[in-house]
């Protein structure tokens, strides 16, 4: 009888197919940015982080990040005090450091210094037990663009409603 070969990697939780539960979307992003690419980070987070976030008490309006030294930083972005910590709690709008390989970084930073692009947190959400934030290369809107989403979104709502009336 052959001996099967084992998977060194079995044991460990796959996070690729693991369920996702959203936390936190920032609509203001969508409203201000043309959204070019996204890519999922990690954040590298304090315990009682991931139990406010875990509490859903995250806001990601204003946020952004920056490359510094060759590593990736979310900054303004607000992780409310654990109600049930001790005074070991985090600070709220302190720097978080997020997890990317180095080329994907450097990819970042190019793109960012040469088409005058930003990084603006879209989406934190929970993955296999750990928290991911969907960062998205955005360029920004002018408020032309601005009306122009906003009319479109009002004919849309409007032909919505003409066509459950007609159904009815």
């Amino acid at each position: 009888m052959a001996k099967q070969a084992s998977n060194r990697y079995e044991n460990k939780s796959q996070t690729g197919n693991a369920p996702i539960k959203v936390i936190t979307v920032n609509r203001q992003a969508y409203h201000d940015y043309f959204v070019e690419s996204t890519i999922e980070a990690g954040i590298s987070l304090v315990g009682t982080e991931i139990k406010s976030i875990r509490d859903g008490k995250v806001n990601l309006r204003g946020a952004y990040a920056l490359a510094r030294n060759g590593e990736l930083w979310l900054e303004n972005a607000h992780i409310a005090v654990y109600e049930h910590g001790n005074r070991y709690n985090h600070e709220p709008l302190r720097n978080r450091k997020l997890l990317l390989h180095k080329r994907e970084i450097e990819q970042l930073q190019a793109k960012v210094a040469t088409k005058g692009l930003t990084l603006i947190p879209l989406k934190l959400y929970l993955k296999g037990g750990k928290a991911k934030l969907e960062l998205g290369l955005c360029r920004g809107k002018k408020l032309y663009d601005k009306r122009e989403a906003i009319a479109e979104r009002d004919v849309k709502r409007e032909m919505e409603r003409v066509f459950r009336k007609g159904n009815m």
